[in-house]
């Protein structure tokens, strides 16, 4: 936010000092250079002695007065011929001395001008100039007055404009915190105005949004939770069945079946705890803080695995120490990605954990890996990358999808890597 008013602030000022230059030409062309009427005005009393005195005295008095201001003036005058002059001058300048105008030199505080057009003040006098140097001239004090002129327009645009401009920054303050909220999961959190405030309409349409996001996703949720609970009948219907079924039946190959059908019901009672544990996580509902011992936990996790499957190889950094958090949920998450590991890999898994700024917890193995396109993916509900869903390689897409949910939950991230066994590398970052 501060961003946006420091650039505003900058756009000001470059607009201000591009109109100052704009005008400064402007004037230029139009009634001449305004440091040179400055430095004019400086000189007036030299101009005064020349145009006056000198200029309107007979042609056999003209040189006797020019001597005459040279004894009582402090300005150097000198004669000087006429191409000397020229090439002093800028040529933009020589049709001004040609036509017998004074000329200002301003940057070395002279001015030339030609004796006479024809020759008539004394023999020679059309050829020469005179040359006048170290005149009063101090645009110094000029640049400093239009310095002054150019703060105080900046100060009297700016400070209105940072007055009216500061509702809008606080409101946008305010409003940016809300959407933070709401993106952290504060579905009801809203952003509050009067009426009269500058960004109102803004905020009604923000809280629009916001509440016609946390409905649809307080229906989805109702409806996942619904249809979860809904199914948990027909389901523990279909096991006594089966189990009646079972101890009716005396055919083997009816045996084989009703084993294929267990298994399917046992798939699809996993697959409605998969997603009543979803709906929990989106929820927030029953997460219990406490401080735990971390290395413990971790090796607990590890001998909840099947012993049938390959065992990782577990390196705990020695200071692991504890942390808060709900120990089942984060436990939950590491050992979905054992389970993975264990899934995916080729026999080698490993477990490592360690403290740094906080702790992190890595997953890997020496599987087929996840390619780099679909590491975000991952992560999704449902999402598998060979899209099977047969119990050979079993799941339902849910587990990296519950991890991730627990670990944000606690303030954390995890990322997919490769890892240096050549399959995948999962990273758990948590905060102290």
């Amino acid at each position: 936010m501060n961003r946006i008013f420091f650039r505003f602030f900058v756009l000001v000022m470059l607009s201000i000092t591009v109109a100052t230059f704009f005008i400064y030409v402007a004037i230029s062309r139009l009634f001449g250079d305004p440091l040179d009427d400055i430095a004019r005005r400086q000189a007036a009393a030299q101009i005064f002695l020349l145009e006056q005195y000198i200029d309107k005295a007979p042609a056999d008095e003209w040189l006797v007065r020019l001597n005459k201001v040279r004894e009582v003036s402090d300005v150097k005058l000198d004669l000087v011929p006429l191409a000397s002059a020229r090439s002093a001058l800028p040529a933009k300048q020589h049709g001004a001395l040609d036509r017998g105008e004074l000329v200002l030199d301003t940057a070395h505080k002279a001015f030339y001008r030609r004796v006479d057009l024809h020759g008539e003040s004394y023999i020679g006098s059309a050829e020469e100039v005179i040359h006048a140097q170290e005149l009063p001239i101090d645009i110094s004090l000029a640049l400093e007055m239009e310095a002054v002129r150019y703060v105080i327009v900046a100060l009297f645009l700016l400070v209105p404009a940072a007055l009216w401009s500061r509702s809008h920054w606080l409101g946008l303050q305010a409003l940016s915190r809300v959407a933070d909220e709401v993106g952290a999961g504060k579905l009801a959190a809203r952003a509050v105005f009067k009426p009269r405030a500058s960004i109102y309409p803004l905020a009604e349409r923000f809280n629009h949004m916001a509440g016609r996001i946390e409905g649809l996703l307080d229906a989805q949720k109702n409806l996942l939770h619904s249809v979860s609970h809904e199914l948990r009948t027909p389901i523990a219907r279909l096991e006594f069945a089966l189990e009646l079924l079972r101890s009716a039946a005396d055919d083997p190959a009816l045996e084989t079946r009703i084993a294929a059908m267990e298994g399917d019901v046992a798939e699809l009672n996993g697959l409605v705890n998969e997603l009543l544990s979803m709906i929990r996580l989106d929820s927030r509902q029953g997460l219990q803080q406490a401080d735990f011992e971390l290395a413990p936990a971790l090796l607990g996790c590890v001998d909840a695995l099947d012993p049938l499957a390959a065992q990782p190889q577990v390196r705990l950094d020695g200071a692991l120490g504890s942390m808060n958090g709900d120990r089942r949920l984060l436990l939950r998450a590491v050992g979905n990605l054992l389970r993975n590991a264990q899934k995916y890999g080729n026999g080698r898994i490993a477990l490592s954990a360690r403290r740094t700024d906080g702790v992190e917890i890595v997953v890997e193995d020496d599987g087929p890996g996840i390619p780099e396109g679909e590491r975000g993916k991952v992560f999704e509900p449902f999402y598998r990358i060979d899209r099977s869903r047969d119990r050979s390689t079993g799941g339902f897409g849910l587990g990296l999808s519950i991890a991730q949910k627990a670990v944000a939950l606690h303030g954390g991230t995890i990322a997919v890597e490769q890892s240096e066994m050549g399959g995948a590398r999962f990273v758990i970052a948590l905060p102290a």
